[in-house]
């Protein structure tokens, strides 16, 4: 079943990164800047060449959603299946020159563009999947690949049943569970984040359930100065991902 991605920036990531899974390229009627011409380009390799709709099209799809004019209709990447998730961090652990696995794990987000922006952000920082549950929490949307703007494409979203569950999985794969809480004991740039983790971030508002909280192997948090009592969820995973590239990076500089 096809899905629709819209916007320029998406559009031009999925046409040069994997232009064999869009199936047809959509521009409003009567743009011909160079961004759409650079686009027309781009459809040499998909199954047809752009077409032309009225922006009424584009309001009846899209309603208000900022669509640049522009969308495509995608075979979309199959979420894992939480068997597939442990397989892929199984299968990364036995590399022996590989970079140990960490996976992304959001608890009941609700906004599909936190969620687009962690997705980008995990995928930009290395990760391996970015997990979260199929129930209370916002799934895979046109706004999530939007915001993504690629990188629902490249990284892996596994959708699990019982988020408690599966990271004890992980655990005993081989996961070191650290939650995000803002009154945990550690800070996240004190902490080792360099190893095989599953970094744990809470829904807005609400922060880590509490069995969520349970199953971690330890929380930590972020240094804050400022007058706010917390950061956007899409924020602080941003921060909390790049802390642990940063020691990546350093381990293997030294190496």
């Amino acid at each position: 079943m096809s899905e629709k991605v819209y916007g320029l920036h998406a559009v031009c990531a999925l046409l040069t990164r994997h232009p064999e899974r869009v199936t047809a390229v959509t521009i409003v009627e009567g743009r011909s800047e160079p961004r759409v011409a650079e686009l027309q380009r781009l459809t040499a390799s998909p199954a047809e060449d752009a077409k032309r709709a009225a922006p009424a099209v584009f309001k009846q799809l899209f309603g208000e959603a900022v669509h640049q004019g522009v969308f495509v209709d995608i075979q979309p990447l199959a979420s894992w299946r939480e068997e597939e998730l442990i397989a892929g961090i199984t299968k990364r652990l036995e590399e022996k020159d590989g970079q140990p696995p960490f996976v992304l794990v959001l608890d009941g987000v609700q906004d599909p563009h936190n969620l687009g922006a962690c997705l980008r952000t995990a995928d930009a920082c290395g990760a391996l999947a970015l997990v979260i549950p199929k129930d209370r929490a916002v799934q895979m949307n046109a706004t999530v690949r939007k915001v993504a703007a690629g990188a629902a494409e490249t990284t892996p979203v596994a959708v699990v049943t019982n988020l408690a569950r599966t990271l004890r999985l992980l655990k005993e794969a081989g996961l070191w569970i650290v939650g995000a809480a803002a009154e945990a004991p550690k800070l996240a740039h004190e902490t080792d984040l360099s190893g095989p983790i599953a970094l744990v971030m809470g829904a807005e508002g609400s922060g880590l359930r509490q069995l969520t909280r349970e199953t971690c192997d330890l929380t930590v948090r972020l240094p804050q100065q400022g007058a706010v009592e917390s950061l956007n969820v899409s924020v602080a995973s941003g921060m909390l991902l790049y802390e642990a590239l940063r020691q990546r990076l350093a381990v293997k500089k030294s190496r």
